[in-house]
């Protein structure tokens, strides 16, 4: 059975049965403390800690999944892979532990006929926790599961939370039994590589306290509804049904593993080297393809460093096989094929996907050339100094600027006989990854205790948004923090965050900043808001100061907020949505968003491009935007189906969650998107949209700049002017600028051509005058002296190094010259092969000069320079570098 078909009768399954089908989230994680999703249930999460209701008691849904703490030991086992689909069905206080257990069986055992897996219930082992007696009787007396293959299990394998305090449960797994060949006979207490659990059974009935670990939290009570998590793994059951000896060798992957060995000849099977390094490709490729899918594109931070680190570890896999050109395109190619029929999204974005995967592969193949050069000189430096251990920050330098997966660094260090500091490494991707994660919780939550934001949303509901009709409106003060604690009051001066039940104010997201405003109550306390947040979804957190007064939870309120500001961000905002339509109409639907920031008067936006875009596309871009704005387009918003949605050919930004029903935004005939940020009414109320350019962000993705209305009018404003100067110095009409500008340099460069070359020949001039004066000191012929200031230090070289080959003979020669260029005093010294084997070394010469000049120098024993900081110190120098020839000669 294909693993598209394992998908499509999960889904037909539950559906059948009353739940509601709920389409796979995105795997860039709606969680501040995740960068992508790990598990099935994590989009459910809100519902399990009562954040927000389910939209129906009963659901089922296959989530994509991504996991890479044990990225190591993908290859190497049958069981680890970084991508996998979670087929999972939830009840929200419906079913329970009975209603689970039936289901789970039922679909299981089911003949394929009729719509089941069709396994053999003689190969099915049961576990149950310890003391959940429930669960077994209901498997053993209602199911028929005899009582020998039902095993106990303690807390760590068989009960289940979320790592912190809330909900909980005992949890039970269906475990297949694989065979003799893969092990000793006993259930999955003994042997879980021949009993491979393939379905959990999470019961959700208590509340856990705080504590560490997987077993050490107290059960503070149970829940007032009980609720179902269950958890099946798609990859597992395919390699099941499809009869293969691993993950890797299902359809999915095996397709991926066959395009590797066509593209580098290795056969599968031959060796348990290539065999691993095949298995690796096969899943990274893949996950690398999910990611790029949903948004997610290669970078240094966060999600976008899992993505470059899978992609170049199955890079340098194929490289470590034999590759050596371009490999991904073939491979992903395969991947978007294979993975198309469950996610046709993938086909529809295969050219973007592509793109951003070819960019990414180009940029490691480059990097590999660069990288390996600052590797050489790591490990030269650390044999000369007697190391053996290449150090830990050397390793993240690699890895941080030049993309060097550990591994690859690990690998080229052993072939020049170093071990490398790993635990020093990771302790400083630790402190990277923690300060990133820091950064993006503290803007949301802003350090506050997560339960708070949840105990006020327990307590009022979702905050009601009003911001789309009005600036300002009446309101009560539901929640209060002050310093990240709830409060009953706050006093003046105390910086707070303020939920209220309806808010003008719009918080950050989708791209678009918060409003700023203030708050006043009917007291006369006044709250300065500068920016609102959304912590836990639909409850909105102002964040300021109280201004005046006292303010109290249940107080009346009038919030406004600033209309100028607002205008501002509005403008901005449909300005990157036109923005965004006219680059995917110059450069095709590769152009997808991959982020923004519209702030007031001016906007960022990034897209996928593989290459800079040209100046004359970026011209005919705003030239577009512009004769759109001229056109007077009506900005509509309509709340519709996702379905109706993309019938109607909206565009959704990547990486954005949406649910069943969405906000539209269209202008006019020109642009449809999906958006919950706030426009202007009019096209012709963005006034003025100026592109200032455009940059690379990343690997394959670009970013504009942009400013709108009176910013953008202020910015031609002043190239006006500064147009007006430049035409009043070269008398030419403003298009006639340019090449009198370029002709105006280019006889500039001419001219100090020449000037530099009759600086040079004067100095020469001096070149025999200077080595006829020469010093014998003991036998060395000495010249130092001074040179006019303002000479170069190319030139000073050179007068330096031509009197030194007008020493006649082999007699010992020195020639120290100093100068002052640019207010800093500057040395070269020069000795002749006669000189060094008196022990006279041009290097340690400029060293004693350049500490007398308060600098410092170096170079080779035959020529070296040096400079420092304080010119009136060059006669000193010169005395230093006498005393130091009579000594060493």
């Amino acid at each position: 059975m294909e693993s598209a078909e394992i998908r499509r009768r999960w889904l037909s399954f539950f559906e059948e049965r009353g739940h509601a089908v709920v389409p796979s989230a995105s795997l860039i994680a709606d969680d501040p403390t995740l960068l992508l999703v790990p598990a099935g249930m994590v989009p459910f999460k809100p519902y399990f800690l009562g954040e927000v209701k389910p939209p129906a008691p009963k659901l089922t849904s296959v989530q994509k999944c991504v996991r890479t703490p044990d990225i190591e030991e993908v290859g190497k086992t049958t069981r680890h892979g970084t991508f996998f689909q979670m087929c999972g069905n939830f009840s929200f206080g419906d079913y329970f532990k009975e209603g689970a257990i039936k289901y789970a069986w039922e679909l299981l055992t089911s003949s394929v006929a009729d719509g089941g897996y069709g396994l053999e219930p003689e190969k099915l082992w049961i576990t149950v926790y310890l003391d959940d007696d429930e669960a077994e009787t209901i498997w053993r007396d209602v199911i028929g599961v005899p009582a020998e293959r039902i095993q106990r299990l303690g807390k760590k394998d068989n009960f289940w939370s979320m790592g912190v305090p809330g909900p909980c449960g005992p949890c039970s797994e269906i475990n297949y039994d694989r065979g003799p060949e893969f092990g000793v006979e006993g259930g999955p207490a003994v042997n879980d590589e021949r009993y491979v659990e393939i379905w959990n059974l999470v019961f959700m009935q208590y509340e856990r306290g705080a504590g560490d670990g997987k077993e050490d939290f107290p059960i503070l009570g149970d829940l007032p509804s009980k609720n179902i998590d269950t958890g099946l793994g798609l990859e597992r059951l395919a390699m099941i049904l499809q009869g293969v000896q691993n993950m890797y060798e299902t359809d999915t992957l095996r397709v991926v593993m066959d395009k590797a060995t066509e593209l580098t000849g290795v056969r599968y099977g031959a060796a348990q080297g290539t065999d691993v390094s095949l298995r690796v490709v096969a899943d990274h490729i893949r996950t690398s393809a999910m990611l790029i899918g949903d948004g997610v594109t290669p970078g240094n931070e966060g999600r976008g460093y899992v993505l470059r680190r899978i992609m170049r570890r199955a890079i340098r896999n194929m490289r470590l096989m034999g590759a050596t050109g371009p490999v991904v395109q073939d491979l992903i190619g395969v991947v978007i094929d294979t993975m198309g029929q469950q996610y046709p999204e993938l086909i529809t974005d295969r050219k973007r996907i592509e793109t951003v995967a070819l960019a990414e592969e180009a940029a490691f193949l480059k990097a590999i050339k660069g990288g390996t050069n600052i590797l050489d000189s790591a490990v030269t430096e650390t044999k000369a100094t007697g190391g053996t251990v290449l150090s830990g920050d050397k390793a993240f330098l690699l890895h941080d600027t030049w993309g060097f997966p550990i591994d690859l660094t690990l690998e080229m260090a052993a072939e020049q006989g170093l071990s490398v500091d790993e635990s020093g490494f990771r302790r400083l991707m630790q402190e990277q990854r923690d300060r990133a994660k820091a950064d993006a919780k503290a803007k949301k939550t802003g350090h506050a205790d997560m339960s708070a934001y949840r105990e006020i949303a327990d307590g009022s509901g979702a905050t009601e948004f009003t911001g789309y009709a009005t600036t300002q409106g009446e309101s009560t003060i539901v929640g209060l923090l002050v310093n990240g604690v709830s409060a009953p009051a706050a006093s003046e001066g105390d910086d707070v965050e303020v939920v209220l039940d309806r808010t003008p104010f719009y918080a950050e997201g989708g791209g678009q900043l918060a409003d700023q405003g203030r708050i006043k109550l009917d007291s006369g306390a006044v709250i300065v808001v500068r920016d609102v947040q959304q912590p836990v979804p639909g409850v909105s957190v102002h964040k300021g100061s109280v201004q005046v007064g006292e303010v109290t939870v249940g107080a009346s309120a009038y919030a406004a907020i600033d209309i100028n500001r607002r205008r501002a961000i509005a403008r901005a905002h449909s300005a990157t949505h036109l923005t965004h339509q006219a680059l995917r109409d110059a450069l095709g639907p590769t152009a997808a968003q991959a982020g923004s920031e519209n702030s007031p008067g001016r906007f960022r936006f990034d897209f996928g491009s593989p290459n800079a875009v040209p100046g004359t596309v970026l011209t005919d871009v705003e030239q577009k935007i512009n004769d759109v704005l001229s056109r007077e387009l009506d900005v509509t918003a309509e709340i519709m189906s996702i379905d109706e949605a993309k019938k109607q050919g909206a565009i959704a930004e990547f990486g954005e969650k949406y649910g069943e029903r969405v906000r539209v935004v269209t202008i006019g005939d020109f642009s449809k998107e999906l958006c919950g940020g706030t426009h202007v009414g009019n096209t012709a109320q963005l006034g003025l949209v100026k592109l200032l350019g455009e940059s690379s962000i990343g690997s394959g993705v670009r970013r504009v700049e942009a400013l709108v209305g009176v910013d953008a009018y202020n910015f031609l404003a002043k190239e006006h002017t500064v147009v007006a100067q430049l035409q009043e110095l070269v008398k030419g009409r403003p298009e006639e600028l340019p090449e009198k500008i370029a002709s105006m340099l280019g006889k500039l460069k001419d001219a100090e051509k020449e000037i530099e070359k009759f600086r040079a020949e004067k100095v020469l001039q001096a070149a025999a005058g200077l080595a006829a004066g020469a010093q014998d000191i003991r036998g060395v012929a000495l010249v130092v002296g001074t040179v006019p200031d303002g000479t170069g230090a190319d030139d000073l070289r050179r007068l330096v190094l031509d009197v030194r080959g007008r020493i006649q003979g082999d007699r010992p020669a020195v020639v120290a010259l100093f100068t002052t260029a640019n207010d800093r005093p500057l040395t070269v010294i020069a000795t002749n092969e006669a000189a060094r084997e008196r022990g006279l070394k041009a290097g340690d010469l400029v060293r004693t000069a350049a500490k007398t000049l308060g600098g410092g120098g170096g170079g080779k024993p035959d020529v070296a320079q040096g400079g420092g900081q304080n010119p009136a110190a060059i006669p000193e120098a010169i005395s230093a570098v006498e005393r130091l020839v009579v000594e060493t000669a």
